[in-house]
């Protein structure tokens, strides 16, 4: 089994045996925003990340990743990466010396700017803001737990950042681990087709998105709001505003609350 982990994207792909395209290529993808993801599943990757815009993006070196196969770094003949809970219990716990020796090797490979966070439901939710955060760093390298979770002393001696998707419980992290990435990556420059969108989307100001409609104007005798007709930009803008102040108030009292609070 090899021990470079595999690298995605529109560099990495290119097969050459010249030394210097080879020095041009790391060169290139040294600007790209860079996610590591440290999984018992690097085939998982890049899944859904490799359709679509972030897809697109990928291929272009925009960003790139970096699957790392945890199983490598294991113990023993069956390269095992986890043991009993100490103090009894049920399920394995993924071991500090297993975790820890992938830990140094994604950072062997970090540049800059790159938190190490572990999907967690114990952790600070996932939100817009820390989405913006994430992407405007260099990149993340995240850990996805599997089984009972990840011995403490790991996050403890790495001062690792737990975060969250949502109050629910999941087999493992590659799921939430590709939900965050998508998230950021579609921040970056260049990624998106209408640099606006990001501003207008939901949470962007700290309220839900307003409806949407396209044609036909009439569909099963409902039609679009007449004022989204009208050409009217003021008017337009303030509709949406009202209807993403509405929708926020009735679904999302706790972001209602902090968005009163913001404007005082």
């Amino acid at each position: 089994m090899s021990d470079t982990p595999k690298s995605h994207g529109r560099k990495s792909i290119r097969a050459s045996l010249q030394p210097r395209d080879l020095m041009e290529d790391r060169a290139d993808l040294a600007r790209a925003w860079t996610a590591q993801v440290i999984t018992l599943f690097p085939d998982a990757f890049p899944g859904l990340l490799g359709e679509s815009l972030t897809g697109k993006a990928l291929k272009d070196g925009i960003w790139q990743l970096r699957p790392i196969d945890l199983r490598r770094f294991g113990e023993g003949k069956h390269r095992n990466v986890d043991d009993t809970p100490a103090g009894g219990g049920a399920g394995m716990v993924l071991r500090p010396d297993v975790v820890g020796a992938a830990i140094e090797s994604a950072r062997e490979m970090s540049r800059g700017r790159m938190p190490i966070l572990y999907l967690s439901p114990r952790g600070r939710p996932f939100d817009q803001a820390m989405a913006r955060d994430l992407a405007a760093c260099d990149g993340v390298t995240l850990l996805c737990g599997r089984f009972e979770g990840v011995d403490q002393r790991v996050l403890d001696h790495y001062e690792i950042q737990e975060v969250s998707l949502g109050d629910f419980v999941m087999t493992g992290g590659e799921i939430a681990a590709q939900a965050l990435i998508d998230a950021c990556v579609r921040l970056r420059p260049g990624v998106l087709g209408n640099e606006a969108s990001a501003v207008e989307e939901s949470f962007s100001d700290g309220l839900l998105e307003h409806p949407q409609y396209t044609r036909p104007a009439e569909w099963q005798g409902r039609t679009i709001p007449e004022v989204l007709l009208s050409g009217h930009h003021a008017r337009i803008a303030d509709w949406r505003r009202a209807q993403s102040e509405e929708l926020t108030r009735e679904r999302r009292p706790d972001l209602w609350k902090a968005y009163k609070a913001r404007r005082g």
